[in-house]
């Protein structure tokens, strides 16, 4: 049965499936680097294939039920339902600070409080008990868990405006790129210009756009920018 069509009928959440997550996995999930000697104990590896596992549940979930949008829209809407700001709020449902703390090493209950305070790690756990119960469930049972704790950022991705700036910044920080924006001219007399920019990282075009303010077309410039990196 495809996942899409086990969502509904599942009542498996993600919290249930991390309750039952093998105690050594689920400690690694809440185990920060600092608390480690070797970084392959921590939560981030883990956090890598949950990210993948993530991507691949909510595309193959919003693929079939928007099937008038093209492929940039759908990368859009898919980037905004798993930004770091998203996973972080199911972090929080997850109740990861708690667990953060219960799973902190003697004398490292400050530590874990404020690394508690950060969106960065909370995603990066959300990410890694999602990559742990890849490894353990499999991607029938967790697929269906993922969609489910993520519909509601997928509603509030429809329902508000997207920040294309937002999302394209967080798209080429995976990258470890920056990009920039350049007025690369304006037009028409002072009560009715408009300008053209240009969304740029390291020199090289990626995307135009124009618009009634500087603001408008950069939006527009990284609009195209995050469609030509969906078709590439």
């Amino acid at each position: 049965m495809p996942w899409k069509q086990q969502t509904e009928a599942s009542s498996e959440s993600l919290a249930s499936l991390l309750d039952e997550l093998p105690q050594e996995l689920a400690a690694q999930a809440f185990t920060h680097a600092s608390w480690v000697d070797h970084r392959a104990d921590c939560y981030e590896r883990l956090a890598f294939l949950g990210d993948v596992v993530l991507s691949l549940a909510v595309s193959d979930h919003i693929y079939p039920r928007f099937d008038r949008y093209g492929a940039g829209r759908l990368t859009k809407l898919r980037a905004q339902t798993v930004s770091g700001a998203a996973c972080a709020l199911v972090a929080l449902e997850l109740d990861v600070p708690e667990r953060l703390a219960a799973h902190a090493p003697e004398g490292a209950g400050r530590s874990a409080v404020l690394l508690a305070q950060s969106e960065r790690v909370l995603a990066s756990i959300c990410e890694a008990v999602i990559g742990a119960a890849y490894l353990t469930f499999g991607i029938d049972r967790v697929a269906p868990a993922v969609v489910a704790a993520f519909e509601p950022q997928i509603e509030k991705a429809l329902e508000q405006s997207l920040d294309f700036k937002s999302v394209l910044q967080e798209r080429l920080a995976q990258r470890a790129e920056i990009v920039t924006y350049r007025i690369e001219c304006e037009q028409g007399p002072a009560h009715d210009r408009s300008f053209v920019a240009v969304a740029e990282v390291a020199g090289e075009e990626l995307g135009r756009g124009d618009g009634r303010t500087k603001k408008a077309a950069e939006q527009e410039a990284a609009e195209r920018a995050l469609e030509g990196m969906a078709e590439s």
